[in-house]
């Protein structure tokens, strides 16, 4: 299948150039020349990768890419600018870049880094959402219908895996592997913070969002699996 990629670029010269190129490596671009409609595109639709300038017109690039970590948005982003001072660099990884890129560049490479980002999530939103549940990864709160929910330290870790992953399944062992590394003790300690998870944030309401897959892991969805 092709990668999915979003650009929003100002110069149109070199947006059809780096689109016609991309084409040829199987890689499909969707295609905004400022930052409220790159914002736009980037909320309502489902991409791999996001290509960002950062001199865009109506919203810059660090306010686009601000505004969709902020709204829990965990596609890979790639900056690609002329600014190659280290302050703008650091700028870019506040607010939720995952690369960057400094004109001019080889189409090669851009290519290559859209392949290697496309195999992955974002680790850079600074909120998860499923259904009525956000996630604030900043202040480590949770709400599920606007109650604040006081999980527990492992309860979190679940939670955050679960999510981030949704609506794939996550096995059993990668979440042991997420809550203990190396250390996964002898007991069913899983199936315990697991059950009391879900007397959080499942049972008060009417909709059950975390679901068990026999012999696969857990998974969260809005349906039942």
């Amino acid at each position: 299948m092709n990668i999915q990629t979003l650009l929003v670029e100002d110069n149109i010269n070199l947006a059809t150039t780096i689109a016609t190129y991309l084409k040829l490596e199987g890689i499909e671009c969707d295609f905004a020349p400022n930052g409220e409609a790159g914002l736009n595109l980037a909320l309502n639709n489902n991409y791999q990768t996001i290509l960002l300038d950062i001199n865009l017109p109506k919203l810059n690039g660090f306010e686009v890419c601000e505004a969709l970590r902020n709204q829990g948005v965990d596609t890979p982003v790639l900056m690609l600018t002329a600014r190659d001072a280290l302050a703008d660099k650091l700028n870019g990884f506040d607010v939720g870049t995952d690369d960057y890129l400094v004109k001019p560049f080889e189409m090669e490479e851009l290519a290559a880094r859209i392949k290697s980002l496309s195999h992955r999530r974002s680790a850079q939103a600074k909120k998860l959402f499923l259904a009525d549940i956000e996630v604030d990864l900043q202040s480590k709160t949770v709400c599920r219908g606007g109650k604040l929910i006081d999980v527990t330290p492992t309860g979190w870790t679940i939670l955050v895996e679960l999510m981030r992953k949704s609506p794939d399944i996550v096995k059993r062992d990668a979440l042991e592997w997420a809550i203990w590394q190396n250390d996964v003790p002898d007991t069913d300690l899983l199936k315990v913070h697991m059950y009391r998870l879900r007397q959080q944030l499942d049972k008060p309401f009417d909709k059950t969002l975390i679901h068990t897959v026999p012999n696969h892991g857990f998974v969260m969805r809005e349906l039942n699996v």
